[in-house]
């Protein structure tokens, strides 16, 4: 995939360099950049869960990236010097669930700072073009943006970085949807 677009709040930029963070920065953008994704070009065509799994299998492929799967930030990366910790990287994976779930992220971050299990929390969403060809109600970067600007103004105190990312390019095929809600029968 590719960066399209990142927005720093709380202080966050001068953080990541500050706590000699910019490593594991860098090592996020490589795992976002290494995941191949292509779309079938037609809107709500693509299903997003599929998005999030070859993320997820990114961090999998890089050490020491540990995974929250019940509650809580998805992904958390300490970094050392010699057996000392001396900060974290929270990062919230926000491209298969509905957009409302924004919130929940940002909440998540917010009490992983407070309760210092992390330094900086990093919100990766579908840059606007990339939501288009996803399944409905997924975040983009515009929503997001408006989110900590305007819905939940306080979490721009936050050290938070935002991050777009968008397809490769475009397939013959859709991404796969995930079936829920099958019912019986």
């Amino acid at each position: 995939m590719k960066i399209t677009q990142i927005k720093y709040y709380g202080g966050s930029r001068e953080k990541v360099c500050r706590l000699g963070l910019s490593h594991l920065f860098l090592e996020l953008q490589e795992i976002l950049m290494n995941t191949e994704v292509r779309v079938f070009p037609e809107k709500q065509k693509n299903g997003a869960g599929i998005v999030r799994e070859r993320i997820d299998a990114g961090f999998k492929k890089y050490d020491d990236w540990t995974l929250n799967k019940s509650g809580g930030i998805d992904w958390i990366k300490r970094m050392r010097y010699n057996q000392t910790i001396i900060s974290r990287l929270g990062v919230e994976i926000q491209v298969s669930g509905r957009s409302d779930l924004l919130a929940r992220d940002i909440i998540h971050i917010r009490n992983g700072l407070q309760d210092s299990r992390i330094d900086i929390g990093i919100i990766v969403v579908p840059a606007d073009d990339f939501e288009y060809y996803l399944t409905d109600r997924v975040a983009n970067m515009s929503y997001a943006i408006k989110y900590v600007e305007q819905e939940l103004r306080e979490a721009q105190t936050y050290p938070i970085i935002l991050i777009a990312i968008e397809h490769d390019g475009t397939s013959d095929t859709p991404l796969e949807k995930k079936r829920t809600n099958r019912g019986r029968g």
